[in-house]
């Protein structure tokens, strides 16, 4: 009796592997779901957002002249009048905003990142910032009106009240952005500084900091565009004017937000018109924080260039 044996040819790792690790018909179903899931997502989300960019491009180009950009709402009744005084509301309590915030949010990141460890003081800080991101604009428009109205009497409204209030909805966002930005900073760096016989603050300031500038000034910009379309504290405390105010610390200020809300609300016997200069200013507003997007991205390849180049 003669036994035959065949040997069966080894098939490679790849071959095995592969067909160890081929997908079933369950395993690419649940991945179809999945991707259509995530499409359809995005799909409901871009759908209103594309409609709205569009009514705001239709009906706001109607009123975009000269006219709109050099003339105030003074003594208007009707047609004609402009937003300039609100664009230069806007302009000067954003900036004045951003003096404030920008220097206290990122000496708060530094606290955080590079002195504050996991001390009380800094979970408390922290515990703050989380809780100081989730409020309603409304809440901080109601502090810095309760603070005006302690410290200069009730019911005064001005530009610096405005940026104050929007001081409180800003910071948290710079502090946050600023700890993400100052952690990516390699360790090497801060000792190698700190090796050299360099004090702390001075490796921070000469090292740090210039090594993260691009990511701060991303975080500062949008910032700056977080706070930049809210109406609820302005309306609260900055109130609204139909005339130019140049001045922050008295008198009533008109901004972007608030005069849309009130050319849309407060509409006279000539209905289009209000509803021309409410779209239009929509519309500003929209291209004002679609550049501030755009610096937020572009700026920091930037800076790193021009850092490099130095």
């Amino acid at each position: 009796m003669t036994l035959t044996l065949t040997r069966k040819a080894p098939q490679s790792d790849a071959v095995a592997t592969f067909a160890s690790c081929r997908p079933t018909w369950r395993r690419r179903t649940k991945d179809r779901l999945a991707t259509t899931a995530v499409v359809g997502a995005a799909v409901l989300t871009a759908v209103p957002l594309t409609l709205v960019i569009w009514a705001a491009i239709q009906r706001g180009s109607e009123r975009l002249d000269l006219t709109l950009f050099t003339n105030s709402m003074r003594g208007v009744v009707g047609q004609g009048g402009g937003l300039l005084h609100a664009l230069t509301g806007t302009l000067l309590i954003t900036a004045a905003t951003a003096v404030i915030s920008i220097p206290l949010g990122i000496s708060a990141a530094i606290y955080l990142t590079e002195y504050g460890g996991q001390t009380r003081l800094a979970s408390i800080t922290r515990r703050a910032v989380d809780i100081m991101v989730s409020i309603p604009s409304i809440v901080a428009g109601l502090a810095a009106y309760a603070l005006f109205s302690l410290l200069l009497g009730p019911g005064t409204r001005s530009g610096l009240a405005g940026a104050v209030a929007l001081a409180m909805i800003m910071i948290p966002v710079v502090v946050r952005a600023s700890e993400e930005v100052l952690r990516l900073v390699p360790g090497d760096l801060r000792e190698a500084g700190l090796a050299l016989g360099s004090p702390k603050w001075r490796v921070i300031w000469r090292i740090v900091l210039p090594t993260a500038l691009p990511g701060l000034t991303a975080g500062s910009v949008l910032g700056v565009a977080r706070i930049i379309g809210e109406t609820a504290p302005l309306l609260l405390v900055a109130g609204f004017t139909d005339a130019m105010n140049y001045n922050l610390a008295e008198g009533r200020m008109a901004t972007l937000p608030v005069y849309i809300y009130t050319q849309w609300s407060a509409k006279g016997l000539d209905t289009a018109a209000y509803d021309q200069r409410a779209w239009a200013g929509a519309l500003v507003l929209m291209a004002v924080v679609v550049v501030l997007q755009v610096a937020a991205r572009a700026l920091p390849p930037q800076i790193a260039k021009l850092r490099r180049n130095r």
